[in-house]
């Protein structure tokens, strides 16, 4: 590294001496000073986040909190998505889908619509050793959760004191709870918030720039004949990151209308069964199947894997690593699977 500090140097010296502008001609002990500045900020910062491989000066160490986040027309735009490090976007009842978000690299002021848990949620969740936050639950996730299977805040035992209802939405679409009031109910139940989760395999920013695939700029995911969560992808080739829309909307952030900018998205199909009258459903995250994995602006095929509780794309027998920043998981039934349920354009 001293021998690149003092070859940077002194080329920033020789610009000096052939320029007439004086504002050009720095001090030697400022130039190295710039040299300093653009180490410290490139790829050799000592830490990185384990779910973004963002890069980052201080330690990324932490638990993982899990959401899940209500996708039903009347609680959009929704709070707190555009912090998430990775979001699973899976069927409830119906065809209508609610989102399981992981935080970690980023702690949202403001979080919700909350929704009830459901079995799959609760896997989602416990593959990052997360603690995981909802309002209510089916029969089979309060069963889960009654037997401790994964550390929970839920709304039903919490309701006007972590939870909070917006005035401006109605039940069951106005459920709330603050970063600091997660971390309130974590201290009051002894739950430890240090153990951090495992982390993806990335490309580094010189190889995600020269991926080779096919184009898809443009994605379009459908759930039913309805549309109602359906969701389209936009590949913005300035921002080289995919903005998402939803009911001919962007999805942005309710209070601070920042949009949700997304570098994978990674759309799986599996099994899934309705399993009573009230349409609750088992969905199969364990065994495997087909996908596709979009990252600045093309597509490859790929299979997925349940590793170690974390669903991971691979391809070949090996896991294809991700662009470092966010991730959107889209999961959709095997029937009608994924050559019917979403459709590509180039530009």
């Amino acid at each position: 590294m001293k021998i690149w500090a003092v070859a940077i140097t002194a080329a920033l010296l020789l610009l000096s001496g052939c320029s007439d502008k004086k504002e050009v001609a720095k001090p030697e002990k400022e130039a190295e000073e710039v040299d300093k500045e653009v180490v410290v900020e490139g790829d050799l910062k000592p830490y990185s986040f384990p779910l973004t491989g963002i890069a980052s000066e201080t330690e990324t160490e932490g638990r993982a909190i899990a959401v899940t986040i209500n996708n039903h027309p009347k609680a959009r735009p929704q709070s707190g998505l555009n912090k998430a490090d990775i979001v699973y976007e899976v069927l409830a009842e119906g065809d209508i889908t609610r989102f399981v978000a992981i935080f970690q690299s980023e702690k949202p002021k403001n979080i919700g619509p909350i929704r009830s848990a459901r079995p799959y949620y609760l896997e989602l969740a416990k593959g990052f050793d997360a603690l995981y936050i909802a309002h209510g639950y089916s029969a089979q996730a309060e069963e889960l959760l009654t037997k401790g299977y994964i550390d929970e805040l839920n709304g039903m035992a919490y309701d006007g004191t972590l939870f909070k209802r917006a005035s401006y939405r109605v039940a069951p679409h106005n459920s709330y709870i603050t970063y600091e009031n997660i971390l309130k109910g974590a201290e009051e139940r002894n739950y430890s918030m240090e153990q951090t989760p495992p982390s993806f395999k990335f490309w580094t920013a010189e190889e995600g720039k020269n991926l080779v695939a096919d184009d898809a700029h443009s994605i379009m995911v459908s759930y039913s004949s309805s549309s109602i969560s359906d969701s389209t992808y936009e590949y913005d080739v300035k921002l080289g990151k995919y903005k998402r829309f939803s009911g001919g909307e962007q999805t942005i952030d309710y209070e601070t209308k920042e949009p949700i900018l997304l570098d994978n998205l990674f759309i799986i199909e599996t099994n899934h069964e309705v399993v009573n009258d009230v349409g609750h459903k088992e969905i199969d995250l364990l065994s495997g199947g087909n996908g596709y994995l979009l990252q600045m602006g093309k597509v490859i095929e790929v299979e997925w894997e349940n590793q170690d509780g974390i669903i991971v794309p691979v391809k070949n027998g090996e896991v294809v690593p991700l662009i470092q920043g966010k991730t959107w998981v889209n999961v959709v039934p095997t029937n009608p699977g994924l050559q019917n349920s979403i459709s590509f354009k180039v530009n």
